[in-house]
């Protein structure tokens, strides 16, 4: 005759059939976590990967196009010098200058020439943008910001070896979006393009008299993985986007889930799991 505890002794404990249908559950659900958010960032994962690939195996000096450009010349010694004083009374004389930001001696095409950034007084209040005014620093002039000409010549001179100018365009903030490879440098500026083996262009701020930065082919393979890195569609640059943070959030959770897996499915668990109910006898099985 079969009794009830005989029965119960065959098909185990409902307090052990319980446990066993709620590790089944919760290995049921951590594989489709996985699974489904695997799917959904995994590519991502794949364009992390690749760009970090080549960040690491990319020296940054060719990316930013060091080596592109000559070192640059330097003022002798005895070079005779006006005052800064005679070119910011120049300067009061034609607009109200409210204060002096910085005095900065430069070359352009191997003449010295300040710089003087200052904030005007405009309807008697001092404006928050800082504005830059060319000087001639040998007279002590005036002088109008960098022209085409001077932009070629310039970027001709800076550039190491020899390339033709394939095309010279002049940058303001209209023409200038937030994918545009010279966002967030000073505006207006001259982009000068050379036939060159790196499709190397080189831009000069009219207000400032020398190459600020070289782009080629490095550093726009770089910009494009960049942008995949950081998620940022817009503007290339913001590491706080929500698209980010949400993917972040989701690889975590991938992750956990996996390690959930790994738990619950191993080789180790499974005999840790057989052990305890052998411990436990009939009842616990």
């Amino acid at each position: 005759m079969t009794t009830v505890s005989d029965t119960r002794t065959r098909s185990g404990s409902p307090t052990a059939a319980h446990r066993r249908g709620s590790r089944r559950s919760v290995t049921y659900r951590a594989r489709r976590v996985h699974r489904y958010l695997g799917l959904v960032i995994g590519l991502q994962f794949l364009l992390w990967t690749l760009g970090g690939l080549y960040f690491s195996w990319t020296r940054l000096d060719a990316v930013h196009g060091d080596h592109l450009l000559r070192p640059p010349a330097l003022l002798a010694g005895d070079v005779g010098l006006a005052s800064p004083a005679i070119a910011l009374t120049a300067l009061r004389g034609r607009e109200a200058v409210d204060s002096l930001v910085g005095v900065e001696l430069v070359t352009v095409l191997g003449r010295p020439v300040y710089r003087l950034r200052y904030l005007a007084r405009v309807d008697g209040r001092a404006a928050t943008a800082t504005r830059t005014q060319l000087v001639d620093a040998v007279t002590g002039e005036l002088r109008p910001p960098v022209g085409q000409g001077e932009a070629v010549a310039i970027a001709r001179a800076a550039l190491a070896g020899t390339a033709g100018v394939r095309a010279v365009e002049y940058l303001t903030a209209e023409n200038v979006g937030r994918h545009h490879e010279y966002r967030g440098q000073p505006l207006p500026a001259w982009a000068v393009s050379f036939d060159h083996p790196e499709r190397a262009t080189a831009y000069v701020p009219a207000e400032v008299g020398r190459v600020l930065r070289v782009r080629n082919d490095r550093w726009r393979t770089f910009d494009f993985l960049w942008m995949l890195h950081t998620m940022d569609f817009r503007g290339r640059d913001d590491i706080n986007n929500a698209v980010l943070r949400a993917f972040s959030i989701l690889g975590l959770v991938t992750v956990l889930s996996g390690f959930t897996l790994f738990a619950l499915t191993s080789s180790v668990a499974r005999r840790r799991r057989r052990i305890t109910r052998k411990r436990r006898g009939p009842e616990g099985a």
